[in-house]
């Protein structure tokens, strides 16, 4: 796994997030401007209303600009909450298309490493956290320091006296609210990585059901979930107890102040120092800087947490996706010989990130045209060496190339381009049996589908049903045997037509009477292809060009069926047990 440093990320980190709606969050900010415009306007109203009652002046066209503010405030609050819902959406749209096509980017040894579950979360819990920031926390916090600015400014205008016993209480207790709300973040992290890591523990129970089922393994695993669920609940407690001290934090700090203002102020209208119309209007602004305040809070709160989530999800984007790093090769690649092999190991060395080597020194050459087979025990090394071929991992030593050219030189897209890989678990999408074969040939035709279909011997599948090729073939191919499921991956790779074909274990999971239907579409389509074939039946590789043998993640042997019977000892050991040889 890649090793990222954690570092917090600021309000800045979000600026490229909101970058592609700054048109409408410029119109929501001035909404925002002109709502707290109208609020602002209002005690000023209220004071001249009641000093022209006091008077005995009309007043009437005052009290219908008052209501015609108040109608204003509404509507435009209405549309600045709509718009910034809306822009709250794209930004959470946004941000889970790129993140989701980063994932689908990430080299293969982040996947071998980073649990899928809490890939899921950041994708989905972790962006949606993201609205909050948009909608609960920049702007009510813009929004209510544009309140809180206008309606302090008033009040010192109207009674500098009552201001300042305001302002002493008014910033004991924001102060104080701040100084808890910091601690949100970290702890809002913490309860998303539980959140998770719950994830993957229902992702590996739901992947795993049926043998669950089979092991009455239900309750252990139920038990499983109900753990990282309740390390969940505990991390969301945890932020719950933070957050629920601001609220009372904020009421005592209204309640106080409004106390204060009515107490002193009373005294200072009986006294003559100021009117009833500036203590209702002093009053009034009272709530326009302390409910904004205790919005502002609140919304810090809410900040401090969707920034925690964007710290996850920058984690994962600051991880290089695959070929960030190649190298570039300083000209047009040259090849190495008049006439390369299609395929050579030059003494390939390769370990696992982190684990001990897995290869050494293999070398051997696949000819262009040849069907070269890959047989030897279990942990030899053999699925390893497509997988370099297809660049899912980097030699650590020696050269690996193709047409003559170091793998290394040629665009991931251009290489895999002219490579079919089949994987040994033949692995098949939920949806339908059309959209498994489109993924590698989209342009395909239905004629050009069922002819691969009856190639390998498939063609039953669309005929099951009125739905034809659209049929569901279920969560992972479910609905489809082992061996059909290993057919529709090899007609998968066959309808993209590469002049190389890499199959791990093509017939592991086919019966008799489909092993030779696949054996003859091989044969069909090695006419004129490459193949590099992974075999532990060695009945499917008996006639191979060559047959390579690997042990300990060594080439022990190199030859054909009939040479290696005589020559390898390990080789005619696997045969002798696949009655092979006598």
């Amino acid at each position: 796994m890649t090793s990222v440093p954690n570092r917090p990320v600021g309000l800045a980190a979000l600026l490229p997030y909101l970058r592609a709606h700054r048109g409408l969050l410029a119109v929501v900010g001035a909404l925002s401007l002109l709502g707290a415009a109208t609020s602002l306007a209002q005690p000023l109203l209220v004071r001249s209303v009641l000093d022209g009652v006091s008077a005995a002046a009309p007043v009437a066209g005052l009290v219908g600009l008052l209501v015609a503010l108040v109608v204003a405030g509404a509507l435009l609050g209405g549309l600045r909450d709509y718009l910034l819902q809306r822009t709250a959406e794209g930004l959470v749209l946004g941000t889970r298309r790129r993140l989701a096509g980063h994932l689908l980017r990430l080299p293969i040894a982040e996947y071998d490493q980073r649990r899928t579950g809490d890939l899921l979360s950041r994708v989905g819990s972790d962006t949606t956290l993201l609205r909050a920031v948009v909608t609960s926390g920049l702007f009510e916090v813009v929004t209510g320091a544009v309140l809180v600015v206008g309606a302090a400014g008033a009040m010192l205008l109207l009674d500098p006296v009552l201001f300042g016993l305001t302002l002493l209480g008014v910033a004991a207790g924001v102060g104080f609210a701040l100084t808890v709300a910091r601690r949100v973040r970290a702890l809002s992290r913490a309860a998303q990585e539980r959140v998770g890591e719950m994830t993957s523990a229902v992702e590996r129970a739901i992947s795993a059901a049926r043998t669950i089922r089979a092991a009455r393994a239900e309750r252990r695993e139920s038990e499983t979930v109900g753990d990282s669920a309740t390390a969940a609940y505990a991390a969301g407690l945890r932020v719950a107890r933070v957050q629920a001290v601001v609220g009372p934090v904020s009421t005592v700090t209204v309640q106080s102040a409004f106390l204060l203002v009515l107490a002193v102020g009373g005294a200072r209208v009986a006294s003559g120092a100021i009117t009833v119309g500036d203590l209702v209007a002093f009053v009034m602004f009272l709530f326009f800087l302390v409910l904004p305040l205790g919005q502002a809070v609140h919304a810090y709160t809410q900040l401090q947490t969707g920034l925690g989530a964007l710290q996850r999800i920058e984690e994962i984007l600051d991880v290089p996706v695959e070929g960030a790093a190649d190298r570039i090769p300083p000209g047009p690649a040259a090849r190495t010989r008049p006439d390369p092999p299609m395929i050579e190991f030059d003494r390939v060395g390769f370990g696992y990130p982190d684990g001990p080597p897995v290869l050494h020194e293999v070398s051997f050459a696949v000819p262009a045209g040849t069907r070269t087979a890959l047989v030897g025990p279990s942990g030899a090394g053999k699925s390893t060496l497509l997988a370099l071929v297809e660049r899912f991992y980097e030699v650590t030593a020696g050269a690996l190339r193709v047409d003559g050219v170091d793998v290394r030189d040629v665009p991931r897209d251009v290489l895999r381009a002219r490579l079919g890989y089949v994987e040994q678990e033949a692995p098949v999408l939920a949806g339908t049996l059309r959209g498994n074969l489109l993924i590698g040939a989209p342009t395909a035709t239905d004629a050009q589908l069922r002819a691969v279909l009856d190639e390998v011997n498939l063609g039953h599948l669309a005929e099951r049903t009125a739905d034809g090729l659209d049929v569901q073939v279920g969560e992972g191919g479910v609905l489809l045997s082992g061996g059909e499921r290993q057919r529709l991956a090899i007609a998968r790779a066959l309808l993209a037509g590469p002049p190389v074909l890499l199959l791990d274990e093509p017939t592991s999971n086919l019966d008799a009477r489909n092993e030779a239907a696949l054996r003859r579409a091989i044969d069909a389509v090695a006419v004129r292809r490459t193949l590099l074939i992974v075999a532990h039946r060695l009945s499917t590789v008996v006639d191979a060009d060559q047959i390579v043998v690997l042990d300990g993640g060594r080439v022990v042997a190199t030859g054909t069926h009939d040479q290696l019977t005589t020559t390898s000892p390990l080789y005619r050991e696997l045969a002798t047990h696949q009655l092979l040889v006598t």
